[in-house]
């Protein structure tokens, strides 16, 4: 066990005060989105003046046998912290095949790995698990095709405007719904003036209560953060997400999402492949993200966690890549940390954690994290919160 420094992205969505205030540090001013823990090439965590990916290539094993044979000897998932300050990109990520088959695509059209239009920076798929540290709003899957038409209407808005929703209503199932939201992507003077309208009727519906009410909200959210941008449609076709603290929202591949606002926890499998529509400044591939998204309408509920002993809590996410449990830990209670068979990483969000192994101690302090080596036994107390990360194999 040994303490691991994390890496800082500054993407211009992210709080400028709430990281650096959760590890301890003084505000710069600078944007703040992420804090990466793990062995992603591209930004790889240090144990003292060693990079986390250099150790693993040095030895294999202390990632545990099951990363070995199914990763490929390399640490499957990624920690991190995420903060948003305002909404981030109306987004998807690939599955496995579709992430290898791009990236042999790209590497073939002699893409630069760190190209602004590059969409598939490695070969692996990117599921999700947010965690809520704060109350957290998220844009998450297709809400009911039905309902959509319904809120639309609620505004009030034209009936040309309601004849873009046509695939809908002429149509059922997820290949109509990929037509829209396709459609809506366009950003031309029949969308732009549907966006004006929707964006104006929503105003005078934001004191709503209900589900019109919320809708509304969020159309002026959005509309303050992206003016003009016709993928603000898009976006009113997913359903909203509130999360409390402690509750989770677990993204597989496909599943469209933007989050909106709040500080989490990501475990995700250690991939950076983002295909982008729409909100974000950053490179769109619209084309490329329909073909990766399922358009099945889904209910999206918060995933709470469940009890597997005294202070500690596993979030059933069921993926091979990763495996999630959150640390509640008072005096005189002591978690045997699990996965052992696996490599860890744990992140402390509240007061301070101490791991015991038969070598000695590690105390860690509100934003300090630790990397343990698969097949060490660890026992962990104090008074604070944490989570965990392990490969899912092992949990």
């Amino acid at each position: 066990m040994r303490p691991l420094m994390g890496k800082f992205r500054h993407y211009d969505w992210g709080s400028r005060d709430t990281i650096p205030r959760i590890l301890g540090l003084e505000p710069t001013g600078e944007p703040v989105a992420e804090y990466w823990l793990g062995a992603h090439p591209s930004s790889p965590s240090t144990l003292d003046d060693l990079c986390l990916d250099e150790l693993i290539t040095n030895d294999p094993s202390v990632v545990g046998d099951n990363a070995r044979t199914h990763f490929e000897g390399r640490l499957s998932f990624l920690i991190k912290l995420l903060s948003a300050a305002r909404p981030l990109s109306l987004q998807a990520h690939p599955t496995l095949p579709q992430a290898q088959a791009g990236y042999d695509a790209e590497n073939v059209a002699g893409i630069a790995l760190d190209a602004p239009d590059r969409t598939y920076r490695d070969p692996w798929d990117k599921p999700e698990l947010l965690i809520a540290v704060t109350p957290f709003d998220a844009l998450v899957g297709f809400r009911d095709p039905a309902h959509s038409i319904e809120l639309f209407e609620a505004l009030g808005v034209s009936s040309a405007t309601l004849s873009l929703l046509d695939a809908l209503r002429l149509r059922s199932g997820s290949a109509a719904m990929a037509e829209l939201f396709l459609n809506l992507l366009v950003p031309d003077e029949q969308r732009q003036d549907a966006l004006v309208e929707v964006v104006s009727a929503a105003v005078t519906h934001v004191d709503d209560e209900g589900e019109v009410g919320l809708f509304a909200r969020t159309a002026v959210e959005l509309d303050e953060h992206f003016p003009n941008d016709t993928s603000l449609l898009a976006a009113l076709l997913l359903n909203r997400v509130h999360l409390e603290p402690g509750e989770a929202v677990h993204l597989e591949p496909g599943t469209m999402h933007a989050y909106l606002s709040g500080t989490g926890v990501e475990v995700l499998g250690n991939s950076d492949n983002v295909l982008r529509g729409g909100l974000t400044s950053k490179y769109i591939d619209a084309p490329g993200l329909v073909q990766v998204v399922d358009f099945t309408a889904v209910e999206m509920h918060p995933m709470s966690p469940v009890p597997r002993g005294d202070g500690l809590w596993y979030y059933p996410a069921e993926e091979a890549a990763f495996a999630a449990w959150r640390l509640d830990l008072m005096p005189g209670r002591e978690v045997t940390c699990p996965a052992y068979t696996s490599a860890r990483i744990l992140l402390v969000t509240e007061g301070g954690l101490t791991l015991t192994d038969g070598t000695g101690h590690l105390t860690l302090a509100r934003g300090q994290a630790a990397w343990l080596a698969a097949g060490e036994q660890v026992k962990i107390t104090g008074e604070g919160t944490g989570f965990l990360a392990a490969t899912g194999l092992d949990a």
